[in-house]
């Protein structure tokens, strides 16, 4: 399957049931952990147990019956012992229940545990694209129907299901053997008439419930997609406009509801009519025998127990099967999801990163993310250990994609890049980003404190060391002046600082990983004239003797690169030091003059702003007087 494939809201069908069913027993039966496979097979022991005992209830009590209408004397001495052994009997019963469910509860939270961290793995494994492709709304929701389905699955298949079929088979067998084959054969048809109504009945309607769960994911991505973007929403007055999105998905989800509602009470009706059919014909089987006097009245009161008994969990079977069936559908898309292979992998043979100097090459690289539209064209560059190189161009002329490329969230269509000589398609992911640091143009922060989001460059470091960094990202005066200091919040997406701040934050976070590259994507982007100086003034410092790369639409920041590329349309068209393009006059040289003229404009009003508050300080202070 490949990462285009997956879509949350589309319905199923790739996958049978018992593909999900048999991705789900190694789950049960875990390599390397022989004590849950022995409380597995303790669940088993004691599932059988409390069957068992089950089924000697209504012996015991047909028994009682028989005695207690038999001689007047015995009545008063016998029974007790049987009594007793009925009351055993049931307790037992419920004993060996209860103990089977505490043998397995660590296997089966065990493998909702497991399921649930490769799910989780898998997404981060999966490649950009992906990422960039998905829908969060829907895809949390598939994981979280498809963890709750495992455990519903696990509890009911296991301990109510088997149980039950166990039952059944020990019921007829004793109809078979103890009163008359006519009461097994007319138990076994009713079973099975009961479970061939309920599987044709809930087959029919699991493309209602199929349909519920494609109308929830489509309204919850709609539901989060417009909270998570609430200011836009707020900027152009758009509220009833996305509650008219969100309201037409839910009455989709509605119209569906009530469909598998109205087949639901179908469904009870008739399983309904097939027990009472059933029972009806057994218990008449059985009057007929005690009338006879082929069989006690203690027998009719054992079986109608026998029946009672069997048919309450045969009843709530119908419930359990239509459940189960639905987790199925929602394992199917979280197991279809685990299944989707990543783009970007690892070799087999591939091994560590060795960074020396950390130089980084661009060989003759071609890239496209279509095959339609082509990105980089024959792109050769190199940038030598501990040297500094920018990268320079219009909008669109494929500048971030160089920096994707670097961290190999995409593997090139052809050429190579290459860290100290190594293909970084030779060596392993994790190596490649270790080595990597990156400020990106669109800092987004984890809804946690300044410190975690800072430590998550080294999550092992100490608070020193992050206000260390802090201070060389010019951001610890501004942290420390906070009531919570490094415990602030920042809120979801870090809503709760500026761009600036949050970009400090980035800035601060790359200092303390200490990569051995630094990558500064339109770094300053988000900051002021004068802290963009301060914070340039700290690059520096923080990049001294290790190989930079920067992705910059502002000039004036990378004037003292060794280097300037100057890319257009996914080709390199200039390169060379500041002062070499501008003698160039051409693609550079044009866009330093427009930067530099809008650069004068805004000082002018800046000036002229200035000048004006100036005025109106004057005329005011006589009146303060």
């Amino acid at each position: 399957m490949t990462t285009e494939a997956f879509d949350p809201s589309a319905t199923s069908g790739g996958r049978s049931h018992w593909q999900t069913l048999i991705s789900l027993l190694p789950y049960l039966w875990p390599k390397g952990l022989p004590q849950l496979k022995v409380r597995v097979l303790l669940a088993m022991v004691f599932l059988i147990l409390a069957k068992v005992a089950s089924v000697s209830v209504p012996f015991f009590l047909g028994l009682v019956v028989d005695e207690l209408g038999g001689d007047l004397n015995a009545a008063i001495v016998l029974p007790i012992g049987l009594i007793a052994a009925y009351a055993v009997a049931r307790v037992m019963s419920q004993a060996f229940g209860e103990l089977r469910d505490a043998a397995f509860a660590r296997v089966g939270q065990h493998a909702l545990r497991q399921v649930a961290l490769r799910t989780f793995r898998h997404l981060h494994g999966l490649s950009l694209r992906f990422h960039l492709e998905r829908r969060t709304g829907g895809l949390s929701r598939v994981i979280e129907r498809g963890t709750k389905g495992i455990d519903f699955l696990l509890r009911f298949t296991l301990f109510n299901i088997l149980p039950t079929l166990l039952e059944i088979g020990l019921v007829c067998g004793i109809f078979l053997f103890r009163f008359d084959a006519w009461f097994a054969l007319v138990t076994f048809v009713t079973v099975s008439g009961y479970i061939a109504f309920t599987l044709i009945v809930t087959e029919w309607r699991l493309k209602f419930r199929r349909e519920m769960n494609k109308q929830d994911s489509e309204a919850n991505t709609k539901a989060i997609d417009s909270l998570l973007n609430f200011e836009t929403v707020k900027y152009f007055g758009n509220e009833a406009h996305e509650a008219r999105r969100f309201d037409s998905a839910m009455e989709r989800y509605e119209s569906a509801a009530v469909r598998s509602q109205t087949s639901l009470a179908m469904l009870n009706v008739g399983q309904g009519g097939i027990i009472g059919g059933g029972l009806f014909i057994i218990l008449i089987m059985a009057g007929t025998g005690v009338a006879n006097g082929t069989l006690s009245m203690g027998d009719f009161v054992a079986i109608n127990a026998f029946m009672m008994q069997l048919f309450m969990p045969l009843n709530f079977l119908g419930f359990v099967y239509r459940e189960i069936k639905q987790s199925l559908v929602d394992m199917e898309k979280m197991f279809e999801l685990i299944a989707v292979h990543s783009e970007v992998q690892d070799k087999p043979s591939a091994v560590p990163l060795a960074v020396d100097g950390g130089s980084v090459e661009f060989d003759a690289v071609w890239f496209q993310y279509e095959s339609r539209r082509p990105i980089l064209h024959d792109v050769n560059f190199s940038v030598p250990a501990g040297k500094t190189v920018a990268i320079v161009g219009p909008s669109g002329a494929g500048k971030s994609t160089i920096s994707r490329i670097l961290f190999r969230f995409y593997d090139v269509a052809e050429g190579a890049v290459k860290i100290d000589g190594q293909d970084i398609r030779d060596v392993t992911q994790g190596s490649v980003r270790d080595a990597i640091g990156i400020v990106p143009q669109d800092t987004v922060l984890f809804n946690d404190t300044i410190r975690y989001n800072i430590a998550y460059g080294r999550p092992d470091a100490t608070l020193p060391d992050i206000q260390e960094a802090a201070k060389l990202a010019r951001i610890d005066d501004f942290v420390s002046g906070l009531p919570d200091g490094y415990d602030t919040m920042v809120g979801e997406r870090g809503l709760k600082l500026s761009g600036g701040e949050k970009q400090r934050v980035a800035i601060a976070r790359t200092i303390l990983k200490k990569p051995r590259i630094l990558l500064f994507d339109e770094a300053t982007s988000a900051l002021d004239s004068k802290t963009e100086k301060e914070i340039q003034a700290s690059l520096r410092e923080v990049s001294a003797d290790r190989t930079t790369l920067i992705i910059a639409h502002r000039l004036s920041t990378v004037v003292d690169a060794d280097e300037i590329i100057v890319l257009d349309e996914g080709r390199i068209v200039e390169r060379g030091r500041h002062g070499d393009l501008l003698r160039m006059d051409g693609r550079y040289a044009e866009m330093w003059a427009r930067q530099q003229q809008v650069a004068e404009y805004q000082e002018r009003m800046h000036e002229m702003l200035d000048e004006t508050e100036e005025t109106k300080s004057l005329t005011l202070e006589p009146a303060a007087q």
